[in-house]
């Protein structure tokens, strides 16, 4: 005799949702879609979807992110690739009464990546759009062109702050920061990163003094760049080194 009856538990759905992060114009900013269906259309919200019966949430996370930006996941820790992004898992939202639909456990997951072109909407999504993490923050709304800002979509307003604050709180001690910049970049370019993610200035020698003092962190490859203009600047890659020891305390705002 089974010791349990699966029918007497009610059914519910499982989705992931993506707070999807990039650096674009010095600003840190979030992918946003206007919802183009039932239930909260027209407002905006994450991206993300149903899990399909035959995928576990990692391959459900990973199809949704390369369907809404064409990114292709890898592995937490290693390079990330020309068109690939780091993806990791952030948290469960379970409160029975987020999704008016039904009963609906969104697993969501953070990806971070460089600067990214614009998105192309898609599923039940009827534009897209980056927009920085501020606007999407305050009031928990966004608005635009004269628009009045709306709460976001379900409790993603909720999600969006959880993945902020774990990008923000991971780049003091890890790597991280270098998922936004490009496989080659200059201490000055990941500097900004950490300016844009934290929202202030940072002296640039103590900056380079501490990312470089952690052997294996950041790794020269022997090139240079002028693409920030001035005096040509000294490239480097991602390390072997995950750790930043000592790390590196985000500054009181």
């Amino acid at each position: 005799m089974s010791p349990y009856d699966p029918s007497a538990f009610p059914p519910f759905a499982v989705t992931v949702d993506l707070v999807v992060l990039t650096v674009r114009r010095h600003a840190l900013c979030a992918l946003a879609i206007r919802r183009g269906e039932p239930p909260f259309q027209g407002r905006w919200a994450l991206p993300g979807g149903f899990v399909r019966d035959d995928e576990d949430l990692t391959a459900a996370a990973a199809r949704e992110l390369a369907e809404e930006t064409g990114l292709i996941a890898h592995d937490p820790g290693a390079p990330t690739p020309d068109n690939g992004a780091h993806l990791e898992q952030l948290a469960t939202y379970g409160d029975p009464h987020r999704d008016p639909r039904m009963r609906v456990v969104s697993v969501a997951h953070l990806a971070l990546a460089p600067d990214l072109p614009a998105p192309r909407p898609g599923g039940d999504a009827n534009s897209a759009r980056w927009a920085p993490v501020e606007a999407l923050l305050n009031q928990g709304g966004y608005g635009r062109d004269g628009e009045q800002a709306a709460p976001l979509a379900f409790d993603h307003a909720r999600i969006l702050a959880d993945g902020v604050e774990r990008a923000r709180s991971k780049i003091e001690y890890s790597s991280l920061a270098t998922a936004f910049c490009p496989p080659e970049f200059t201490v000055g370019e990941l500097r900004r990163v950490y300016e844009a993610v934290w929202g202030v200035a940072l002296d640039p020698r103590n900056f380079h003094r501490k990312v470089t003092g952690t052997p294996g962190f950041l790794v020269p490859t022997g090139g240079t760049t002028t693409r920030q203009g001035g005096r040509p600047a000294q490239l480097f890659r991602a390390g072997g080194a995950t750790l930043l020891n000592p790390p590196m305390l985000r500054p009181e705002v």
